[in-house]
């Protein structure tokens, strides 16, 4: 470096940052960068934690209130952007747990990587203690005890891990981008999710680097729940795998260099409807929990959002990430998924998942809440909110995931998301935002649990069903060009694992009709200004 002139040293740099990158974008099944020492690897572990566990006490100390989910949300993913290229940003035990299930002979440093997470989560603890002289207890909130923290913390473990091994430490599939910039994001709004929705429950620890710190920073107060948080994160994170290997067949134990090369290539249509399932709900169980805790809950929406747009990251290139019968009717509407079997097995999917996730959280806090217009307003209000709102859901999807060529390869998951949380601030005080069949089914079949009444998610339905055959009319307008070498290309929704071309005439084919005769002949203008 000495004799090179400044040209050389910047070529130099140059070559050393295209060499990281090639290295990151190879690093190992566990995350971890193979050209990084195990010094730099533990150190690393044990900044992220200590970041992570210091943050959470001073939230909690200071009062932050129903924003503190999202600054633990954001601590996680700024460290785990900072530090994933050097450890694989785990910071917690559950994580490398889970990791040391799917790479064989990777315990022992996944055990150091532990020991390290619960060491930088007990420094952190009592350094938030001498910042405040005071701790807090690890114990669930008033009115919970030993069931509801074994349900929560095993189902938001679940979702935290579930994320990580989806979004970070899937090699199985071609098309799965090895050095996509979604992962920090997606994994970090995962403690928005259960932070805000479950808080309330057990504190939101979904970690036993967090649980361990705080239950022994405070044992003044009392000491033991650790272990039992502990317990069940373990659990959620085994469930999380088993899970993952469930929707990505080849994603079974192989070798410390990958996964197995037997079975299928792509999803089966089991597993995309499990995917389906799974995505559903999570999203509804994070509806139910967040709505129940009534107005005072200002991050309900947020939360919500980020539910939608943690599974959509994670689940995208396994099913296409529907989630909401109204999505797929617009997906089958704008001619990419040709198959209506498949069509309705997704829409089974979604809405049995939708209502277990409401029997789930009305078995946990014994609370529902009713699906109709809010004091004010008539079902002509409703009507015209929920349509509104859930045609931009459907239009968002059709607009950034369902082209053929992909224009927000890493955002798509942030643009459909944030349309919940756009509709869900805009009339959540008219009709509860639900823009969903799933979530209206799923939120009306967990208030008749309590009431006996069960008839609003049917005229929610309509509606939301409605606004999604009109987004892929709208679509289709907008988007002529997606539609001129259709027949020759396929759908594209979910790229290489939706159908292709050739599919015998669909009700897609009866939508594109209808749209071509009230049109009468837009797209084709539009076409020809494009000429």
């Amino acid at each position: 470096g000495t004799f090179l002139s400044p040209a050389g040293k910047a070529c130099v740099v140059l070559l050393r940052r295209e060499a990281t990158q090639q290295v990151s974008a190879l690093a190992g099944p566990t995350g971890a960068n193979p050209m990084s020492t195990s010094t730099e690897r533990y150190i690393s572990e044990f900044v992220g934690t200590y970041l992570l566990v210091f943050t959470v006490g001073c939230n909690v100390l200071s009062g932050s209130g129903a924003f503190a989910a999202l600054s633990i949300a954001s601590v996680l993913m700024v460290s785990i952007y900072a530090l994933g290229g050097v450890s694989g940003g785990h910071f917690n035990p559950a994580v490398s747990f889970a990791l040391g299930l799917k790479v064989p002979g990777t315990w022992v440093e996944m055990g150091i990587y532990s020991l390290v997470q619960f060491v930088g989560g007990l420094a952190a603890a009592f350094s938030y203690l001498g910042v405040f002289n005071q701790s807090f207890n690890l114990a669930p909130g008033a009115g919970f005890g030993f069931a509801h923290v074994a349900v929560v913390e095993t189902l938001f473990t679940f979702v935290l891990v579930f994320t990580v091994l989806n979004c970070a430490a899937t090699v199985g599939y071609e098309n799965k981008k090895q050095d996509n910039q979604f992962y920090g994001l997606a994994i970090g709004f995962t403690i928005l999710v259960g932070g805000s929705a479950a808080g309330f429950i057990t504190g939101g620890a979904f970690n036993p680097a967090v649980a361990l710190a705080i239950d022994i920073s405070s044992m003044h107060l009392g000491f033991g729940w650790c272990a039992i948080y502990i317990a069940f994160q373990l659990l959620g994170a085994a469930i999380a795998y088993g899970a993952f290997v469930a929707i990505r067949p080849r994603e079974t134990p192989g070798t410390p260099d990958g996964p197995s090369s037997s079975g299928p290539q792509e999803p089966t249509l089991a597993s995309k409807c499990i995917a389906e399932f799974i995505g559903t709900y999570v999203l509804v169980v994070t509806v139910g929990l967040n709505v129940v805790q009534g107005g005072s809950n200002v991050a309900a929406v947020l939360s919500i959002g980020a539910a939608l747009l943690v599974m959509v990251y994670s689940l995208g290139d396994v099913s296409g990430a529907h989630f909401n019968p109204a999505v797929t009717v617009a997906v089958v509407c704008a001619k990419k998924m040709n198959s209506l079997g498949v069509a309705g097995a997704y829409m089974a999917s979604q809405v049995f998942g939708g209502v277990m996730a409401g029997v789930t959280y009305w078995a946990i806090t014994g609370k529902s809440f009713p699906l109709g217009p809010a004091p004010g307003y008539g079902w002509a209000s409703v009507a015209a909110a929920e349509f509104t709102f859930t045609f931009l859901l459907c239009f968002v999807v059709l607009s950034v995931a369902c082209l053929r060529k992909v224009e927000l390869t890493n955002f798509f998951g942030l643009a459909i998301g944030f349309s919940v949380v756009v509709g869900g601030y805009a009339i959540g005080g008219i009709s509860g935002g639900a823009l969903n069949p799933a979530v209206s089914i799923g939120v009306d079949f967990a208030n008749f649990l309590n009431t006996g009444r069960f008839w609003p998610s049917i005229v929610y339905t309509i509606i939301q069903m409605a606004a999604g055959v009109i987004a892929a009319v709208v679509f289709y307008i907008t988007r002529g060009a997606e539609f001129e070498q259709q027949k020759e290309l396929g759908p594209t929704y979910g790229a290489t694992y939706q159908e292709r071309a050739n599919a015998e005439p669909s009700l897609a084919d009866l939508v594109v009709v209808l749209s071509d005769g009230l049109i009468g002949g837009a797209r084709s203008d539009v076409a020809e200004r494009r000429g």
